[in-house]
C-alpha cells in the first residue's frame, strides 16, 4: 500500500513538473512573438500600418482612391528590404528604383516606377479637359471680335443712314425748289394766257 502511495506522489509529481514546462515554454513563445501594429494617416489620401513580428518589421501603405495602386507593403527583415507594389486589380510587382520613397512618393510616381501605364482614358479625359479650356478661350476671342465688327457695321451703318438721309433731304429740297419754280412759271404762263383771251 505504501508503495501504491508513492507510486501515486511520484506520477503527480512529474504531471506537475511536465505541466510546468509546458506552460514556461508557451509563455517564452509569446514573449518572443510580441506583435506592435500602429497605423498613422500617410500622403497621398492614405494611410500606412506598421506591424512589428518576431524581428521583421511590414509597413503597408494604403491608397483609398488611387486608380493605378491600390497598396504597397514595405518588410524589413534582418535589415533587408523588399518593396511590393499591388494594383487595383490584384496584380503585384517588386518595386526596385524610388523604392526608399515608397511610404511617401505620391500613388501616380509609385506606379511610374512599378511599371503600370496610366490608363489611356484617364490621358484622354485630362486632354478633353485642356482643349475644351482652349476652345472656350478661342470662343471668347471670336466672340470679341465679332463684337468688335459688329460695333464698327453698325457705325458704317449709321454713318451711311446719316449721309443717304442727307443726300435724300438735299435731293427732296431741291426737287420741291424745281416743281415750286415750275409751278410758278405754269401758273405765270396760265395767267398771260388768260390775259390775252380776256382783253
Amino acid at each position: 500500500m505504501i508503495r501504491k502511495m508513492l507510486i501515486a506522489v511520484a506520477l503527480a509529481s512529474l504531471a506537475l513538473l511536465v505541466n510546468g514546462c509546458s506552460t514556461t515554454e508557451t509563455t517564452n513563445t509569446n514573449a518572443n512573438s510580441s506583435t506592435a501594429t500602429t497605423t498613422t494617416a500617410g500622403p497621398d489620401n492614405s494611410e500606412i500600418t506598421t506591424t512589428n513580428e518576431n524581428g521583421v518589421k511590414t509597413e503597408t501603405r494604403t491608397f483609398r482612391n488611387n486608380p493605378r495602386v491600390s497598396k504597397i507593403v514595405v518588410t524589413t527583415r534582418n535589415g533587408q528590404k523588399t518593396v511590393k507594389v499591388y494594383s487595383p486589380s490584384g496584380e503585384e510587382r517588386e518595386m526596385k528604383s524610388g523604392s526608399e520613397n515608397a511610404l511617401t512618393a505620391t500613388g501616380d510616381a509609385v506606379a511610374d516606377s512599378a511599371g503600370w501605364v496610366k490608363d489611356k482614358t484617364t490621358e484622354a479625359g485630362e486632354k478633353t479637359v485642356e482643349t475644351s479650356k482652349d476652345v472656350v478661350d478661342k470662343t471668347k476671342e471670336g466672340a470679341k471680335t465679332a463684337g468688335e465688327k459688329t460695333v464698327e457695321t453698325g457705325a458704317k451703318v449709321v454713318n451711311k443712314t446719316v449721309d443717304t438721309t442727307k443726300t435724300v433731304a438735299d435731293k427732296t429740297k431741291s426737287g420741291t425748289k424745281a416743281v415750286a419754280n415750275t409751278a410758278a412759271e405754269g401758273a405765270k404762263k396760265t395767267g398771260n394766257a388768260l390775259k390775252k383771251v380776256i382783253p
